[in-house]
Formats: C-alpha cells, sequence, structure tokens
C-alpha cells in the first residue's frame, strides 16, 4: 500500500473567503426578497393599513443586500488581478490546452461518473472555473438590470448609471421579467455547487469544503 506525500496549501485567501461567504449571504437575501416581490403573499391584519408596511420592508431589504452584492462583486473583479495564482482571472477563462483535457476529465468524475480520481487541480478545476465565469456574468446582469429598474425610483448616482437597460430592453415590465428568469439560475447554480463541493470533498478528500473556512487544502506534494 502506497502513502502520498501530503502538503497543507494556502488557497484561498481571505478576501476570497469574505467575498465568498458574503455573495453566499447576498444572493440567499436577494433570492427570497425578489421571489415576495415577484409574487407578492396576500398578508392580512387587523390593524390600520399605514401600519401595515411589510413589503415596503421587504423592498429595502432587497435593495440594501443588492448594493451589497454589487460591491462585494466589483472586488472581486479587482481582486481577480491582484489576488494569488488561484484567485486571478486565467483560472476562469479556458485558453490553455491543458485547461480543455481538465474539462474532459472534470465532465468523467462529475456527469458521467466513468471516473472518481483525484483531479490534478489545486484549486477551481477547469469547468468550474467556466462555471463561474458564466456565474460572474449573470451577476453583471443582474446588477445591471436591477439596478436600471431601480433608476426610475432614486435619485442616487450609481442606479442612474444603468438607467439606458430598461428602454434598451424593451420597458420596464421586460426588464422585470428577464430579472425575475435569473434568479431561478442563482436557485439552480446554488444547488449544484453545494452538491459538487461536497461530492469533490469526498472523491478528492482534500479539505474542499472547510478550504473555504480556512483557506487551506490538503495537496499530495508532486502537484505543487
Amino acid at each position: 500500500m502506497q502513502h502520498a506525500q501530503i502538503s497543507r496549501v494556502y488557497v484561498w485567501q481571505l478576501p476570497v473567503r469574505f467575498y465568498h461567504w458574503i455573495n453566499a449571504l447576498s444572493v440567499l437575501v436577494l433570492v427570497i426578497t425578489g421571489y415576495l416581490i415577484g409574487s407578492p403573499p396576500a398578508v392580512q391584519s387587523g390593524s390600520e393599513a399605514s401600519f401595515g408596511y411589510w413589503f415596503g420592508t421587504v423592498r429595502f431589504v432587497h435593495f440594501l443586500a443588492a448594493f451589497l452584492f454589487f460591491f462585494n462583486f466589483v472586488y472581486r473583479i479587482y481582486w481577480g488581478f491582484v489576488g494569488n495564482r488561484y484567485a486571478r482571472w486565467q483560472n476562469f477563462i479556458p485558453y490553455r490546452k491543458e485547461q480543455l483535457e481538465e474539462v474532459k476529465e472534470v465532465l468523467k468524475v462529475d456527469i458521467f461518473q466513468r471516473s472518481v480520481k483525484p483531479l490534478e487541480s489545486v484549486g477551481h478545476n477547469a469547468l468550474a472555473g467556466i462555471t463561474y465565469f458564466i456565474s460572474f456574468i449573470a451577476f453583471l446582469f443582474q446588477c445591471i438590470t436591477g439596478f436600471g429598474m431601480y433608476a426610475a425610483m432614486s435619485k442616487a448616482a450609481l442606479p442612474a448609471l444603468f438607467a439606458w437597460i430598461v428602454p434598451l430592453m424593451g420597458g420596464d415590465f421586460a426588464v422585470r421579467q428577464w430579472h425575475h428568469a435569473m434568479m431561478w439560475f442563482f436557485v439552480l447554480f446554488s444547488m449544484i455547487h453545494v452538491y459538487l463541493v461536497f461530492y469533490h470533498d469526498y472523491v478528492e478528500a482534500r479539505g474542499v469544503t472547510s478550504s473555504m473556512v480556512g483557506g487551506w487544502k490538503f495537496v499530495e506534494k508532486h502537484k505543487l
């Protein structure tokens, strides 16, 4: 029986971990409040109508989470240029041959279940990188459409920058429908993401789950 030499590698820097958990919290709040805004329940109360401001509170929380989500996203874009090699943007765009080969290997493990051997990647594998890049585009779309709708009811400078999106996409109703539809992308992405994190933690046994808390992974020395 062979025993591999294991090294502890610092993969996810503190700013990346902060981004991840702030983003997760923001998305959770945005999805819940966004669903309520799109399909508001009939909340009945015996008090005066002027005291029933629950829907306004839901909208306020949604807007607050949206600003947090946006600035957190902007910071992640910045960190993609100044972070360590595992956080850099080249990990998200498959421009090298070995990255495309790794995509095939990940598909064998994740989709076709033809292999259970650990992958060579230490940070994001190539398929995960592509998926996250697509999610970043979805993030940007939600920010643009969300602030585009918010611009009509706000005098703030930031939403005003996106006021052009509503006429471009055919009006407020169309933008609202696209914005709401994209919400389900985040729901599906989150479900698949959580499943694959636990699955790769089991297959690779490198501490994938705990690495987004402490930053460290356990990697065979020959792969460093």
